[in-house]
């Protein structure tokens, strides 16, 4: 008897990807997509707040439409993304150690918790991945 173990390989992905997944047409989106298939992408709770946040931000500067941004719900709502709670302690120790925002601090703590790389397309937070000695996926 055969036994296969298929290792599936734990990410956390940042809010900047999303975005360019889901309503962006730069040529960075389909590596983007192809890189994470098959993935466990995980993300911190607060990630569908930050994602309305910055598609009501792109409405807000012109730079997407009403119907532009419910699509970008739409496909959003596609993507297998685990949510998950992080200690908000820890995080905002985070913030404050690095005066980044909250929403940041969030990601990085999921990756510390969770013991995963991070995939962002964020050098500030990126920067402060290997500060803090968390692995960064470069795409």
């Amino acid at each position: 008897m055969f036994v296969v173990h298929v290792i599936i390989k734990k990410n956390v992905v940042d809010t900047s990807v999303i975005i360019i997944v889901v309503i962006t047409n730069v040529d960075s989106k389909q590596v983007l997509i192809d890189a994470t298939a098959g993935e466990d992408l995980i993300a911190p709770s607060s990630i569908r707040w930050e994602i309305g946040n910055a598609l009501s931000a792109m409405v807000r500067r012109r730079r997407a439409t009403d119907s532009d941004v419910l699509k970008a719900v739409r496909i959003y709502q596609e993507i297998p993304i685990r949510e998950v709670d992080v200690d908000i302690e820890g995080a905002l120790e985070l913030a404050a150690r690095h005066m980044i925002y909250a929403y940041d601090a969030y990601m990085l703590r999921c990756s510390m918790e969770h013991r995963c790389s991070i995939i962002s397309l964020d050098s500030g937070l990126k920067r402060v991945a290997v500060a803090e000695r968390i692995s960064v996926v470069e795409y």
